[in-house]
């Protein structure tokens, strides 16, 4: 166990080489340390991407109406087995077919997706051409929703092209992705709010927990400067969110 005197004169090593950057400028540095620190005078900034957020009672059985706004005639809902039987599924159907939307389901979605079950997803909606998407569901159902959203409107890209680095490629998205609705049935998984799709690979079994994501840099085709993790958030997050709210008996 190291010894007191030896973790003080680390901590103090540690002191005088403190960042000098507005997070962690010299206000509290003491004694001689703090004649010599210099504040850099580089602005910083914060930006934070979200898809709209529409909470309220009944809310998704306006998707028919937004999707008819949006000038959608074909869309793909995606859902898992269980959900397709029951009423958010059912409301959310109700409402397209109301609105004369014309709808395929894919009820395939796996509960924790891995690569094998996203590129299924894939290949359904590469079978037809769908000009917008809506996952009703958890988290699984919405990232499957969103990787299948981006490779349909990359049918070229192989399944590696937009997965992180080391084990993708991380390329960056270089066309326009399709609306995509996202109705989230579970709390907690936030995926409606962000442009990540997790999934487990399962040629080198990365199961972790946080899987892996798919993800590109955007800043080339924006011609911004932001962080890669951000730039997929704001090109691939769903465009709108519908929270359903239950009636209270």
């Amino acid at each position: 166990m190291a010894g007191r005197d030896r973790v003080v004169h680390l901590l103090r090593r540690l002191e005088a080489a403190a960042c000098r950057c507005p997070a962690h400028s010299n206000t509290f540095h003491h004694g001689a340390v703090a004649a010599t620190c210099t504040v850099r005078k580089t602005d910083y900034a914060f930006e934070m991407a979200s898809s709209n957020i529409r909470y309220g009672e009944g809310v998704s059985r306006e998707i028919g109406m937004d999707l008819q706004n949006l000038g959608a005639w074909n869309v793909c809902l995606m859902t898992d087995r269980n959900l397709a039987r029951l009423p958010p599924v059912t409301a959310v159907l109700e409402s397209l077919a109301k609105n004369g939307v014309r709808y395929k389901v894919y009820d395939n979605v796996r509960v924790e997706p891995t690569d094998t079950s996203f590129k299924d997803a894939i290949s359904f909606v590469k079978n037809d051409s769908f000009d917008a998407f809506v996952a009703v569901g958890g988290g699984s159902v919405i990232d499957t929703c969103k990787a299948a959203n981006l490779y349909a409107c990359h049918p070229n890209a192989d399944f590696l092209d937009f997965v992180n680095a080391p084990i993708g490629k991380g390329k960056p998205i270089t066309r326009a992705l399709k609306p995509l609705i996202a109705v989230p049935t579970t709390a907690g998984t936030g995926s409606e709010t962000t442009g990540v799709a997790i999934f487990d690979f399962e040629p080198l079994k990365a199961k972790n927990r946080s899987g892996v994501w798919i993800y590109s840099d955007l800043t080339e085709t924006w011609n911004i400067k932001q962080d890669e993790y951000v730039a997929l958030n704001e090109a691939t997050l769903p465009g709108y969110s519908y929270i359903h709210q239950p009636r209270l008996r």
